[in-house]
């Protein structure tokens, strides 16, 4: 895979999960990709995958781990551990503003330079509509 684009933030210890976040922090978005960010606005809320590149190599040890907010050992699938089979990330990022490229985004909880991968539209499922039927 190859980035489309990078973060930027002054944060130097981001928090451990977007949904603990209030870090703001800009995706610079490669220019030839500005084209597909044209539906992008602000107010709205985005899924961003994006690469661990700090991240030490996984090996089996990081099967089970402990993660700080939680006093008994899981498997890996099951939390959100940058210690992971393949370092992909993803959070769910609050839109401020987008000009050009560059996207202006809250809840931030990676690392400066962090490499993009892709750009997803947040989708909320509301429990009390009938399930999404394809037409």
């Amino acid at each position: 895979m190859e980035p489309i684009g990078f973060v930027r933030t002054d944060g130097k210890k981001p928090p451990r999960h977007w949904s603990l976040s209030d870090m703001e922090g800009e995706l610079v978005i490669d220019k030839k990709y500005t084209k597909g960010l044209k539906d992008i606005k602000a107010g709205q809320r985005i899924v961003v995958i994006f690469n661990f590149h700090e991240s030490s190599e996984f090996d089996r040890r990081f099967l089970v781990q402990t993660p700080p907010h939680r006093n008994k050992a899981m498997g890996v699938f099951s939390i959100c551990s940058s210690f992971r089979p393949n370092p992909i990330g993803m959070s769910v990022l609050q839109v401020l503003d987008i000009k050009e490229n560059i996207i202006k985004v809250k809840g931030v909880d990676m690392l400066d330079k962090t490499p993009v991968l892709d750009i997803k539209p947040h989708i909320e499922v509301k429990h009390d509509c009938p399930s999404f039927k394809e037409e």
